[in-house]
Parts: structure tokens; C-alpha cells; sequence
């Protein structure tokens, strides 16, 4: 059995308590069979039975559970550089959407490039986020907006699934927003999500959620609860993108479908947030999309405040938020967010898990869990945070293996 020993500060992040509660250990050690942990203590309490098998040593240094990135728009052909300098003048998202760019820009190169070419890109940003210490990633489609191109992304997923250590899991987004060829047919398009691209999806078993841009550039409060409804009952999971940037209801719609997280809400209302939390929906916060797009970030406290679980995402993807680094998320989220070191840690990692529906197996450091952490070079999270200077990943593992 492998041996993880000499860790300084273990940050084990159990499904328990608030938000700020990670339930450290210090001077711990970490053993596991195959991929599955079976002892997590302090290293002093450390079984003999566990003595003389293969060791790995942190020398010291901070031990977090593998973070989970549960919002991402992995797959996607070209970028789009030229809209940041848009930004940069002062162009809003919804300008640059309504001139011809963001997501359909995205959606041409995307239709254009093949399936391996769309899995290769993919592989090389999956080799770069487990050296950030990532060890999940939420993967989304919507780039295609057609049965057969929404399916050819979902497929690479499976594919990345299937041949690289990273769990993967998937969600369907054919409801990003109106392709090019039914802008005169919303109905049009509408009906097609319901009544092809869902059911295919679910036949095919390629995605476990069902996703929507709710927002007056995307999808009404009416069309998408439509969608999600088709979905949940052909065994779709809800999530929402939702009032990121005018307050439209979002919030409400997830508590009302049940969704497993409702994400970004900048706009959120306080009657969303009281119908989120009761319903139990984890509160995505996605920062870098705040921050590339200059608007305003969400006030977390808010949200942990009013009963919300937050979790914390990239939402990287080539447009809005074009980078999956999470650290600098946990980071952006401390420093805008208003939430402690601790409170953003539980967010990347049991709380993203939840949003995700994988708390049952990762997320966390303890006994029955898959082996997945992240040693960090500092010597707890709030100095991790404080002399930010960038991941500190020295080593990560998924499944018992080291990878980074």
C-alpha cells in the first residue's frame, strides 16, 4: 500500500460543518490501496501495518484533496484574442456578441475542426491543469449547435475519459445560444434540442448534465425551464448559467428544476439565494470570467451568508475566460470574492465536487475516497493565498498515481 507520510498541513475539506471548515491535520501521512485511500491521520498514529510499503514523502509541505474544476468549456476549435483587446476598450460581452463574435465566432471553428483535432487540443490543456493540481474537470459542449457536432465534442470527452488519468465528466450545452442558421427560427432550434440533440445525447450516454445559458442574449426563464425539464426527464442532470449579467430569474429556475449548481450569478437576487439554498443548489462562482469581461464579481459572502455552499470554477473557454487556472480563481475569489483562503479551498474542492455530483468519491481526504490530492509548496492556505505565486504544485495524484 502506497504511503504518502511527512506532510505538514493536511487540508482534508470533509463534507462537514460551513464553508471555512476544513478539518486539518497536522503532520500527517495519507495511505491508500490501489486507488482508494485507506488511512488518513496524523503520521504519528500511523498503523505498523502500513510501515515498509512504498512511500512518498511531501517533505513537509501542504496536502490538499485533488482541486475539481466543475465548470469548463474544454473543447473548442481556434480563439479569440482579438475580442480581449475589444474588452480592453471598453466593448461590453453582449457588443461583441451582437457584432458577429463571441460564441459564434467559436462555434464556425469548432464545426471546422475534426474530432481528433478537438481531442488532441483537449489532451494538451488536461496535461497542463494536472500540473496546477487539478485532478477533475467538468467538460462542456455548445460549441457545435447541431446534433452532429454537439455529439462529435461529446465524444471526445469520452474518449479523454477512456485514455487519460483525469476523470472527466460530462455535460451536454446545446442550449448556448441560437446558431447562425436558425437566427430567423428560435422555435426552430428550440424544438431541435428537445426533440433530437437531448435524446441522443441520452441514448448514447455521453453526458450525465444538462446545461443552459439562461440570459436575455441566450435562452428566457421560459425557454430554458422547457429544456431542462425535457432533459431531467431523460436523465439529464439541470445546470444553469445563470444571472451573469442581468438579474432574469436564473437562480429561481435552478432551485425550481432541482440543479445541481447554478454558476456565476453576479446578478443574483436575495430571493435566489434564499430558493438556491433551500433547495440545496451549490453556487458556482466563476471570477476569471468576471475578470476578463470587466464586470463586477460576485460577492460570495452574500450567498455563504444565506446558506449557499460556493463553489469555485474556471469557466475556461477561448472567449469570456480564456485560461484554466484555477489557483488564480481560488485566488481571484479571495481577493473579490471575500471569502478566507479555507472557505475558497472547500469550494475547489468539496463543494466543486457537489456541483458536479461526484462528492461521493472525490473531493475530500478521507478513508473510502479516490486518491486524489495536490502537494503544495506553502505551509497552509492562507499563505498559499497571501504570497500567491501561482499553483506551488510540486506533485499530483488521481487514482493512487502520481502524475505531476
Amino acid at each position: 500500500m502506497p504511503l504518502l507520510k511527512n506532510i505538514g498541513y493536511l487540508a482534508t475539506c470533509k463534507d462537514e460543518g460551513e464553508q471555512g471548515d476544513i478539518y486539518p491535520i497536522k503532520n500527517a501521512a495519507v495511505v491508500w490501496e490501489d486507488s482508494t485511500i485507506q488511512w488518513v491521520g496524523s503520521q504519528s498514529d500511523l498503523p505498523k501495518k502500513y510501515t515498509g510499503h512504498q512511500t512518498h514523502d511531501a517533505e513537509g509541505k501542504m496536502v490538499i484533496p485533488g482541486l475539481v474544476d466543475c465548470h469548463t468549456h474544454l473543447g473548442f476549435g481556434g480563439w479569440r484574442p482579438e475580442e480581449f483587446a475589444m474588452r480592453v476598450r471598453g466593448e461590453s460581452y453582449l457588443d461583441i456578441a451582437k457584432s458577429g463574435g463571441g460564441i459564434l465566432s467559436t462555434v464556425k471553428a469548432t464545426r471546422q475542426a475534426t474530432e481528433d483535432e478537438l481531442y488532441e487540443k483537449a489532451c494538451g490543456f488536461l496535461q497542463e491543469m494536472a500540473k496546477l493540481g487539478i485532478t477533475t474537470v467538468e467538460c462542456k459542449s455548445g460549441y457545435g449547435l447541431s446534433v452532429e457536432h454537439e455529439l462529435k465534442t461529446l465524444r471526445v470527452y469520452r474518449r479523454l475519459a477512456q485514455d487519460q488519468p483525469m476523470h472527466i465528466v460530462p455535460t451536454f450545452l446545446g442550449a448556448h445560444t441560437i446558431p447562425p442558421e436558425y437566427k430567423d427560427d428560435r422555435e426552430g432550434y428550440i424544438d431541435l434540442v428537445i426533440e433530437e440533440m437531448i435524446p441522443a445525447v441520452a441514448e448514447k450516454e455521453l453526458a450525465e448534465f444538462c446545461d443552459i445559458f439562461t440570459e436575455e442574449s441566450a435562452f428566457t426563464i421560459d425557454e430554458s425551464r422547457r429544456i431542462l425539464v425535457a432533459a431531467k426527464a431523460a436523465g439529464l442532470t439541470p445546470k444553469l448559467h445563470a444571472d451573469q449579467l442581468t438579474s432574469c430569474g436564473g437562480a429561481e429556475l435552478a432551485a425550481e428544476v432541482e440543479a445541481a449548481s447554478a454558476d456565476h450569478l453576479e446578478k443574483i437576487s436575495d430571493t435566489g439565494i434564499k430558493q438556491m439554498a433551500k433547495a440545496g443548489v451549490v453556487g458556482v462562482t466563476l471570477p476569471l470570467a468576471s475578470l476578463y469581461t470587466q464586470e463586477e464579481p460576485l460577492n460570495c459572502r452574500k450567498l455563504v451568508e444565506g446558506g449557499v455552499e460556493v463553489a469555485v470554477a474556471t469557466d475556461f473557454n477561448p472567449g469570456s475566460a480564456p485560461t484554466f487556472d484555477l489557483p488564480l480563481a481560488i485566488m481571484l475569489t479571495c481577493n473579490q470574492g471575500r471569502l478566507s483562503p479555507v472557505e475558497v479551498l472547500k469550494g475547489a474542492t468539496i463543494y466543486a465536487a457537489k456541483a458536479i455530483r461526484r462528492d461521493h468519491r472525490i473531493g475530500s481526504i478521507e478513508k473510502g475516497k479516490s486518491a486524489d490530492f495536490a502537494i503544495i509548496d506553502a505551509p497552509n492556505p492562507d499563505f498559499w493565498m497571501y504570497h500567491y505565486k501561482g499553483a506551488n504544485c510540486v506533485g499530483s495524484f488521481i487514482n493512487g498515481e502520481r502524475i505531476f
